[in-house]
């Protein structure tokens, strides 16, 4: 919007496909949401009394800059018990969500006009965000043919003296694919050669169905130039909580929490404590989470294979199907429009994820197989 007490740099910034979503939910009274990746289940209830408890007991006060030690000593635990990696206690900062670390992270390493690569499709915000830090995306585009893996030399052929970093994603959204053990070590082996850092936003980790999941910070000579973003929001099904961290080299988590001084502050202090219980009941609270979405996920594939001129790859990842509707001779959009109109199920454009999105829906499988059921029958008819 343009207006003379609006930033020029906002004039031309313009709603998701995501939010424009919100305002669609209430068009139809039986409207299926396959939209959004906000999951149907609700936090664990052992999280919830654990985070209400710890209030009543006087968490409700700012933490620590860098977070709450204890949230923190949990974080270094799962990842040296789940990935055998060792981190220090400076190496790992709380923040409100992933999306806010992301932010952090950019305002931190970014000066007017570096570069940033990151792959289409790519999370919507990934531009937006770049660009609120001065960045400049450079979007690489990935093949369904190819199994949307990197190529590697399309990777470095987009490299310029003003590339800083490459944004990674997988498992991925929009696409559900997990990269190859090769593609990692393959961009691993990129940005040491270009000395680039790799930032990983790594939010459906729980969520690799094919093979465990791989940290690029695991990789040979990585941990120097890696700078690692996790949520709970996903795998702990804590969208609404907003908490989130950044696993980094102690000067850039130094930086982060200087600029996060002058943003929010501290992240939440409940939110904090219930990230504590989420990862002490991690074993608990996950596999029936990671086993749910992964029925849904091949359910809805299945569903797919069998209904003309729509097609996707088999599922290895994370809580989307990436649908090809490439024969029905319609745009993503006019797909989207035509399955609201006439079946009252809101999907979001492939197009929103980047160009190359473009002959793909995204569904989110956010609701029970019953739900999938009924969405599928609609579409089918």
């Amino acid at each position: 919007m343009k207006h003379r007490f609006i930033s020029k740099r906002y004039w031309n910034l313009v709603p998701t496909a995501m939010s424009e979503s919100g305002c669609r939910i209430n068009q139809y009274e039986d409207i299926i949401n396959l939209s959004l990746g906000d999951p149907d289940l609700n936090t664990d209830e052992r999280i919830i009394d654990g985070a209400m408890k710890d209030a009543k007991l006087g968490h409700t006060h700012y933490t620590d800059f860098f977070g709450d030690p204890e949230l923190r000593e949990e974080i270094l635990k799962y990842f040296k018990e789940d990935f055998d990696l060792n981190f220090e206690d400076d190496e790992v900062m709380v923040t409100t969500s992933g999306c806010h670390a992301m932010w952090l992270v950019l305002e931190a390493i970014l000066d007017d006009g570096d570069e940033v690569i990151i792959h289409e499709p790519y999370f919507t915000p990934y531009p937006q965000q770049i660009e609120l830090a001065r960045g400049k995306p450079i979007t690489l585009e990935t093949y369904e043919d190819e199994e949307f893996q990197i190529n590697v030399d399309r990777l470095e052929k987009l490299i310029t003296n003003r590339t800083k970093a490459v944004i990674i994603n997988t498992p991925n959204n929009p696409t559900g694919v997990c990269f190859s053990r090769k593609t990692m070590e393959d961009i691993a082996e990129v940005a040491i050669k270009h000395d680039l850092i790799v930032i990983a936003d790594d939010i459906y980790t729980s969520f690799s169905y094919a093979e465990p999941f791989i940290p690029m910070v695991s990789l040979p000579g990585m941990k120097e130039r890696t700078i690692t973003i996790g949520s709970f929001s996903k795998n702990f099904v804590m969208t609404g909580w907003r908490i989130g961290y950044v696993m980094a080299p102690e000067y850039l988590i130094e930086t982060i929490k200087n600029i996060n001084e002058n943003n929010v502050f501290t992240a939440p202090s409940v939110s904090q404590r219930a990230a504590i219980y989420a990862l002490r009941l991690r074993k608990d609270i996950c596999p029936p989470i990671i086993e749910e979405y992964k029925k849904r996920m091949m359910y809805a594939y299945e569903r797919v294979c069998r209904i003309p001129n729509m097609s996707c790859l088999p599922p290895k990842g994370s809580i989307y199907l990436f649908v090809n509707i490439k024969n029905t001779g319609l745009s993503s959009e006019e797909v989207c429009d035509k399955l609201l109109k006439e079946a009252h199920i809101l999907a979001l454009p492939g197009n929103a994820f980047g160009k190359c999105g473009e002959g793909y829906i995204r569904l989110a499988l956010t609701v029970n197989i019953d739900k999938l059921k009924e969405a599928f029958d609609r579409i089918e008819n």
